[in-house]
């Protein structure tokens, strides 16, 4: 009983340290990592300011003439499933951010809104 008080004693001892030491090369390991992140959403993800704008209209209009001009059927499959994966990036972004917003999976809660049963 004693001898299995101090073997358990022991196996948290060393399950805690193997706890912890993972956590710490996480950290290691994670931080130049997360610091490249930041640097990178810091540029990239900043909405445009009003001296962008004239940018992103031309961007926009650019865009809009190549969809004219058939430009779309000059593009290769490699790039056709790369817009893809960000479409579906962009598509995959929206719905967390509903799901988020309404705090629940399906439907909104709305305060004083009432539930009617579908009869049938």
């Amino acid at each position: 009983s004693i001898k299995m008080a101090k073997a358990v004693s022991t196996l948290g001892v060393k399950l805690v340290t193997a706890v912890t030491n993972a956590g710490s090369n996480v950290v290691k390991q994670g931080t130049p990592k997360i610091q490249t992140f930041w640097t990178y959403a810091k540029v990239e993800l900043k909405p445009p300011t009003f001296g962008e704008m004239p940018q992103v209209q031309e961007g926009l209009n650019n865009l809009v003439k190549a969809a004219r001009g058939g430009k779309w059927k000059q593009v290769t499959v490699k790039e056709a499933w790369l817009n893809t994966l960000i479409g579906a990036e962009i598509m995959f972004c929206f719905f967390i951010g509903e799901v988020i917003g309404r705090g629940s999976l399906v439907g909104y809660s709305i305060p004083g809104a009432v539930n009617y049963e579908a009869g049938i």
